[in-house]
Formats: structure tokens, sequence, C-alpha cells
């Protein structure tokens, strides 16, 4: 049985777009623990991106993206994550483009995996001033391991448009990993790396990809604060040429252990 499921969950992250630049980030497989909350909050700041207006969508040169990021613990194995997408650009002002929810279940601790593993599915609209795509699905499976002072997180996130210009096309392939070493006792540093190869039955040509580096800083061993920051550099033409992210977290407990 459990051969199976394992088997069911693999094949299904082959039927199912990009974060662009409101939520960059590559999950660990572990999800939020049960009666917690975690309020998150992506700021990234394009300083230099797509000048021009592309398929309807305003550039992204200069733009404050702002996602608040809500996620509850609802079992030992089981969450759900609430996005609230917000763009600030000078000639456009604040503008709320959109929101997401996205349901993350793992694998039990009692299967005694090699490596962590869960699936997200999201699923949610954004403005078609802001994507070219107003309506659309991801499911992102979530593989990692820790070995010692490594860290490595692949997910392989598949996208399928449900309204918007690419609707009728074959789901999108959009790999992230990460991977990071404990250089001191609460430092992670290492990279991320973000793809977007295009339709999974014929990939776009490589200028037309988008594929970025991420250099990171991560806080650990901290039981209510989160810390990811660093600067992404894109690698091709269709992608953004400078990025910085900050992910600042604060989590809560709603029933510590022992409590009555």
């Amino acid at each position: 049985m459990r051969k199976l499921l394992f088997f069911i969950f693999l094949f299904s992250s082959q039927i199912i777009f990009s974060q662009d630049n409101y939520e960059i980030q590559v999950y660990g497989a572990e999800t939020q623990a049960k009666k917690s909350t975690i309020f998150e909050l992506h700021s990234n700041y394009t300083f230099s991106g797509e000048k021009n207006i592309v398929d309807g969508v305003r550039p992204s040169n200069h733009s404050l993206h702002e996602t608040l990021e809500i996620t509850q613990g609802i079992t030992d194995n089981f969450e759900i994550g609430f996005y609230l997408f917000t763009n600030y650009t000078s000639q456009y002002g604040y503008k709320i483009i959109g929101s997401h929810i996205r349901p993350r279940i793992a694998a039990p601790q009692k299967w005694e995996l090699p490596v962590g593993l869960s699936l997200s599915a999201e699923i949610g609209y954004q403005n078609q001033d802001y994507s070219p795509d107003t309506w659309n699905v991801e499911l992102r499976p979530i593989i990692d391991k820790q070995w010692n002072k490594l860290y490595v997180s692949f997910n392989p996130a598949f996208g399928i448009s449900l309204k918007g210009i690419n609707q009728n096309a074959s789901p999108s392939f959009e790999p992230n990993i990460k991977a990071g070493y404990t250089f001191f006792k609460n430092t992670n540093l290492g990279f991320e790396y973000y793809g977007s190869l295009g339709p999974i039955n014929q990939f776009n040509k490589l200028p037309q990809q988008n594929h970025a580096i991420f250099l990171i800083y991560d806080l650990l061993n901290n039981d209510n604060w989160e810390l990811n920051i660093g600067p992404g550099f894109g690698l091709t033409d269709a992608t953004d040429k400078l990025v910085f992210k900050i992910l600042a977290g604060r989590k809560i407990v709603w029933h510590k252990k022992g409590a009555r």
C-alpha cells in the first residue's frame, strides 16, 4: 500500500504558471505544525526587468511586489496557505492584483521514506494587467533531504492556465531547486534556481525560457521567526536581470504541548 501511494504521488505530478516575482520561494517538504500559523511577507523588488508591455502585461522594471502569505497547520501532515498579491510601480501606483489558495499534504513520518516528500496544489486569480493568464492551477511535488550541514530541495512544478492566452497550451514545466550549507550555527548560505521552460510537449527555445539564480541567506534554529534574503540574476533574455527578495515570517503556536 505504501509503495502504491508513493507511485500515485509521483505519477500525479506529471499532469499539471510561474511564480513571476510575487512569491519567489523553493518549498521544503515539511508542512506547518498542527494548530500553528506562519505569517509571511514576500517583498521582491525588480531593479532591472522588462520595460515594455508584453501580451498585455505591464512591465516589471522597477516594480515592488508584496505578497502576504498565511499558512495554517491543520493536521500533522496537512496545511492550507492563502496568498494576497500586490504590486507597486510609479506609473501605475499600488494595486491589489489577486489571490491564491494552496492546500499541501506531506508523506507521514511513519512511512520512513529516505527523503522528505509533499505535494502542493495552488489555484487562484491574478489581474490581466499583471499576468497573461488570469486563472491558473499549479501542482508542485516537493522532495528534500538534509545531509548533516547540507540541505537540498527540488520542486518540479507544473502549471496549467484555466483562463488566458495559454489556456489551450499544454502544462508548463517550472523546476525550482534549493541547495544550502550551514556554515554557522544559525546561518545557512546557498543558492536557489528558478526555471520556466514552457509547455511540456515542446519547450520554448532557450532565449524565451526563464532561468534565474538567487544567492541566499537563511536564518536557522529560530522557533518564532523566518528570514530568507538575497539577490537574483536572470540568465536569459526573457528573464528579469536583477531582483532582490526578502521573505520574512512570524510563527505562532496557538496551542502549546502540555497546555490545558
